[in-house]
């Protein structure tokens, strides 16, 4: 979402003194934003995106997410602090750090953890209301598909797609064990999966082993994996497992059990549907937005400049 860089060069920036920072510059249906919402939010943008916006750009932005927040609400959709929270770990996760970390990176650059958090309650608050509301007109037909692919992407038209079923594998480690726990259970699945040949006989052999559980089957498309994962299941046979990789929880495998052919599902058919959904969804969601801008009682306390 935004580069790590930039957050740990961030903390240059100033914070505002106490007394301007509870100031109210703008209400919107009642509820304010204060002159620290608007300066939280330049500076996040600012390490975000690496340009100092605007203060319009901020408190448009903010007056925006009151917006969405509350229209949601008035259709019964409200985030709980959980999904918030699953949100803010996956930043993280994406940036290499922890949650406690992120916050720590924030809160130095002279933003915090709730700017984030309020936004991200915006976005998934507003895409579950628009995907709700407008589930029809969003709707992709295959012959549009199929159309776009002959003007822009012939070359996918005859791409081939899989739909793979798989039962995961787990050669279990307690979290907290050395590198050595580890590197042991690697050397007893890739034991197994010399030994695994079938997908009848091997999940029944796995679950007799000790500390390994053998999960439920998965079904999974080409189109939805990610190119590494594609490779690495074109390349197991039917009936044997991938090669082991190091989880949370242990050493994982995945037994291929099935591997269908399918073109009606391919990574190039989905990157073109997902294309056209996102434009469909951005216009949609621009016009609804600008119907409660209309609608909308915000006062401006002070000038907000540019």
């Amino acid at each position: 979402m935004f580069a790590a860089a930039a957050l740990a060069t961030a903390g240059l920036l100033a914070v505002p003194a106490a007394g301007h920072a509870q100031e109210v510059v703008v209400l919107v249906d009642g509820e304010p934003i204060t002159a620290l919402d608007i300066e939280q939010r330049m500076k996040f943008i600012q390490m975000s995106t690496q340009k100092a916006p605007s203060r319009k750009e901020a408190v448009d932005g903010l007056i925006d997410e009151i917006l969405e927040i509350k229209e949601a609400k008035r259709f019964g959709i409200e985030v709980p602090d959980s999904e918030v929270d699953n949100s803010f770990s996956s930043v993280a996760s994406h940036m290499s750090v922890d949650t406690a970390k992120l916050s720590e990176m924030l809160a130095k650059g002279g933003a915090s953890a709730g700017t984030l958090k309020h936004k991200l309650r915006a976005d998934l608050a507003w895409n579950a209301l628009v995907k709700g509301r407008y589930k029809s007109s969003l709707e992709i037909a295959d012959s549009d598909v199929e159309a776009q692919l002959d003007l822009h992407k012939p070359e996918d038209k005859d791409q081939v797609g899989y739909e793979y079923i798989m039962r995961p594998v787990l050669f279990v480690v307690p979290r907290g064990s050395p590198d050595s726990a580890y590197e042991a259970r690697k050397r007893d699945a890739d034991t197994l999966r010399v030994r695994f040949q079938t997908c009848s006989e091997g999940i029944p052999f796995a679950r007799a082993l000790s500390e390994v559980a053998v999960r439920d089957q998965v079904t999974k498309f080409s189109a939805d994996l990610p190119p590494a994962l594609r490779d690495i299941l074109d390349k197991t046979d039917i009936g044997h497992l991938t090669p082991p990789e190091q989880t949370a929880e242990g050493i994982q495998m995945f037994a291929l059990c099935s591997k269908k052919e399918t073109k009606s599902d391919t990574p190039g058919r989905k990157e073109v549907r997902d294309e056209m959904f996102q434009k469909k969804f951005g216009a949609q969601a621009k016009r609804y937005l600008a119907q409660l801008r209309r609608a909308a009682m915000i006062e401006y306390k002070q000038s907000i400049g540019n």
